[in-house]
């Protein structure tokens, strides 16, 4: 079992049970307590779990969206695989939601100099500066109010503005990929948004970077059974891309991609 595998597992544990104990994992894992230790570290950064003596609890609460400046910098080598990856699923002469957030704009960028020839409707304005250039590209801005930092569209004139379209494909970002709640995001707004362009989309990719795997934020979006497409750097093992794929949602690993995903233990 890998290093990134057996992590996913303890996190799904944590998530579950409430608690971990170093001991308890050690011995179910077949590695030391020191081993144990450095997965609860990584995931402590990760913002999971909170660690308190002799092993780690759930933190409390749903996380806090971090700023976007912060997202488009964090894991910018991963998210630029799971772009061309995502890209790589479109025809040309589609028409393509591309969602606000910082792995669709990388789709985005990614898209660019392929000849496509894309239809894209898009809530993000930096998505739309992206390929407003971009040769035989058609870029349609939803209408709505700017939030600020994220400069995406939200409101009801931006729902509103997918119920006038018959879209190909929607490429959307969100913050939780779970196994039993499916794909959440923080934002109450910016999540309304995401289910109308689903709901015009006859096809779903989800973009998530291997952070968002095993994480359920404040507002629900869709269940993995409504989403036809999965691009992640995650481990393929990690127990939320076990269930999409149970689910009937094609998962398509980018950490397979010129090196294996994960490394040994210890």
């Amino acid at each position: 079992m890998t290093a990134s595998t057996r992590r996913a597992l303890i996190e799904q544990s944590v998530l579950t049970e409430g608690e971990i104990d170093f001991v308890s994992l050690a011995s179910e894992f077949n590695v030391s307590e020191m081993t144990i230790r450095r997965d609860i570290m990584r995931l402590e950064e990760k913002g999971v779990v909170r660690r308190v003596v002799g092993g780690a609890i759930a933190r409390v609460g749903k996380a806090t969206e971090p700023p976007f400046e912060t997202r488009v910098a964090e894991a910018a080598v991963g998210k630029a695989h799971i772009a061309e990856a995502a890209a790589a699923l479109l025809q040309p002469h589609e028409t393509v939601i591309l969602d606000s957030g910082s792995t669709v704009l990388a789709v985005a960028k990614a898209i660019k100099g392929k000849g496509l020839a894309l239809t894209v409707v898009t809530p993000s304005i930096l998505v739309a500066i992206e390929l407003v250039n971009e040769p035989d590209t058609v870029v349609l801005l939803t209408g709505g109010r700017l939030r600020s930092g994220e400069l995406s569209l939200i409101g009801t004139e931006t729902e509103e503005t997918f119920t006038r379209y018959n879209c190909d494909v929607y490429v959307m970002g969100v913050a939780g990929v779970d196994a039993v709640h499916g794909v959440s995001e923080y934002h109450r707004e910016e999540s309304s948004v995401k289910r109308a362009a689903a709901k015009t989309a006859d096809r779903v990719i989800v973009v998530a970077d291997e952070s968002k795997l095993g994480r359920v934020q404040l507002m629900n979006i869709a269940p993995l059974r409504a989403i036809k497409a999965l691009v992640t750097d995650g481990s393929p093992e990690h127990p939320a891309l076990q269930a999409a794929r149970d689910a009937g949602v094609d998962v398509i690993c980018v950490s397979n991609i010129g090196s294996p995903s994960g490394s040994p233990d210890e």
